[in-house]
């Protein structure tokens, strides 16, 4: 008996019972997930938003107001009114969430930045490539030139050819003239 056949029944059946096969032509259904979905590009620009006022003197002169009226309220307010008493462990607290939450943020802005900065230096490099491939090409072409130029005639040469054969022409037609001169 195989260990097929043992698994079976009586009926045939197998003991076991498999789940059905996926469909390899049909993606799977989605998953249920614990964590809430979010669009890290819509995130991505919320931090950096906070980072970009994070890095401002108005964020700097809020934070010190806030921090002013904080202290002097505690301070000077009625005593049943106050809400944090002179150590001012729920200040700390709240400036140590604020930081825990903008280290983080920032932390993001930079890395987004980073990125672009990457793409941004790739394209760079690869357009200065195409710049240089572009210069030895007309380099190239130039040199050709000047080497297929160096077999032209010029019209300055060829002036100078002429003025040439022109002095060569009138020292023989001297010639001739004094020749012809001495025979008679």
């Amino acid at each position: 008996m195989t260990g097929e056949e043992r698994s079976r029944g009586s009926n045939g059946s197998s003991a076991l019972t498999r789940p059905p096969r996926a469909r390899l032509d049909q993606p799977k259904a989605p998953r249920r997930r614990l964590l809430p979905e979010y669009d890290p590009e819509a995130f991505g620009r919320f931090s950096e938003r906070i980072a970009r006022f994070l890095g401002t003197g108005r964020f700097i002169v809020w934070m010190t107001l806030i921090i002013i009226l904080w202290v002097v309220w505690n301070i000077f307010a009625p005593g049943p009114l106050r809400f944090d008493e002179y150590p001012f462990i729920f200040l700390t607290l709240m400036l140590s969430l604020q930081a825990s939450y903008a280290a983080p943020l920032i932390l993001l802005a930079q890395n987004r930045q980073d990125d672009r900065d990457r793409v941004t230096h790739e394209q760079d490099r690869k357009q200065n490539e195409r710049s240089i491939a572009d210069t030895e090409y007309l380099t190239r072409e130039i040199a050709a030139l000047r080497m297929g130029l160096g077999e032209v005639a010029t019209r300055d040469w060829i002036r100078s050819e002429l003025e040439d054969l022109v002095k060569h022409l009138d020292e023989r037609r001297a010639l001739q003239h004094a020749e012809s001169d001495e025979d008679r």
